[in-house]
């Protein structure tokens, strides 16, 4: 049986987890950990301020 998507507000542990990780993590995999949408872990995220580290900007961009 497929996983259920959440839907409304993140939760206080899902902010947390997305604050925590969203900088050196894969915006895909964060969706798959929180079982959410992309679209709305992007949108969480730059509502958040959170944006990606340039280690990861730069690993990122040399890995295509």
């Amino acid at each position: 049986m497929a996983k259920k998507l959440v839907t409304g507000l993140f939760s206080t542990e899902e902010i947390k987890v997305l604050k925590k990780m969203f900088p050196n993590t894969s915006t895909e995999e964060l969706a798959k950990k929180l079982n959410r949408k992309l679209k709305s872990v992007q949108a969480r995220a730059s509502k958040l301020g959170l944006k990606k580290t340039a280690k990861y900007l730069k690993k990122m961009y040399l890995s295509k």
